[in-house]
């Protein structure tokens, strides 16, 4: 009898609070559009926040209560925008492929290391000592960083330098977010030219730390038939909205750090 009245309190306290639950969870549902559910299976998962949200989550809430576009999901490219449209009874919009572009040839070859670093060998935290190790303080750094984030395995270091694999890639954002130089930029696969330097050295500087370095001669500029690249701190940059993939800037560069590679038909 002493331990069965604590016994019973304690059951008609579960019973009391299943009761309070039950009752909580019918005032407090919220309905939810079972398209949410589905569009979120017809996204990849990776929650990279390539689309502008929080993870997939957010986007397939986003479409259904906010309208947004199907086509945002860049992993999922033209498979998952085509599988939303078709929930949503409407069409995907143009997918324009992606993948990222690592604007660094400061390979082994063309430029050395200030100095041996005995730490954590990331990237961030080399970044921490004097800029990096690198003679080049705008170069890629070389340690992974970017590859040790690539969930797909499109990018590897090769020769001291990240390169990205266009076939792999799914131009997630993941390595441009962790790149600690910020050399890393997502661009139409279409689009073939792109500057492979990101110093804001002046020539005569640049040249020193790294032979394959933008010297900022401006050459491309006066060039490009387009007006679509401009050299601006001694750096060169493409606008890709205008580019055509002519070739005339990467034929005028006279230290060859422009260059042109059809990823489409990789």
């Amino acid at each position: 009898m002493t331990y069965l009245v604590p016994v019973l309190i304690l059951c008609g306290c579960g019973v009391l609070a299943g009761v309070l639950l039950t009752i909580a969870a019918k005032v407090f549902h919220v309905e939810v559009d079972e398209r949410i559910e589905r569009i979120g299976e017809a996204l990849p998962q990776g929650n990279c926040g390539a689309c502008g949200y929080a993870g997939c989550a957010d986007y397939a809430a986003a479409i259904i209560n906010n309208g947004a576009a199907p086509n945002l999901c860049r992993p999922g490219g033209a498979e998952a925008a085509g599988k939303i449209a078709d929930i949503l009874g409407t069409s995907a919009g143009e997918v324009i492929p992606m993948a990222a572009v690592v604007h660094c040839n400061g390979d082994c070859n063309a430029t050395s290391r200030a100095f041996e670093f005995d730490g954590v060998q990331s990237c961030k935290a080399v970044k921490r000592f004097y800029g990096g190790n690198g003679v080049c303080k705008y170069g890629c750094i070389g340690l992974g960083d970017c590859v040790a984030v690539c969930e797909y395995g499109g990018i590897k270091i090769e020769n001291g330098v990240a390169k990205v694999d266009p076939s792999l890639c799914k131009a997630c954002g993941q390595c441009e977010a962790v790149c600690p130089n910020k050399l890393i930029s997502i661009k139409p696969i279409a689009r073939h030219t792109d500057v492979l330097c990101s110093s804001a050295d002046n020539g005569k500087n640049t040249k020193l730390s790294c032979k394959n370095g933008c010297i900022g001669c401006k050459i491309c500029e006066k060039k490009c038939p387009n007006g679509a690249i401009t050299v601006t701190d001694f750096h060169a940059s493409i606008d890709y909205d205008k580019c055509t993939d002519c070739g005339t800037c990467v034929a005028a560069c006279p230290v060859k750090a422009i260059h042109s590679c059809d990823r489409s038909a990789q």
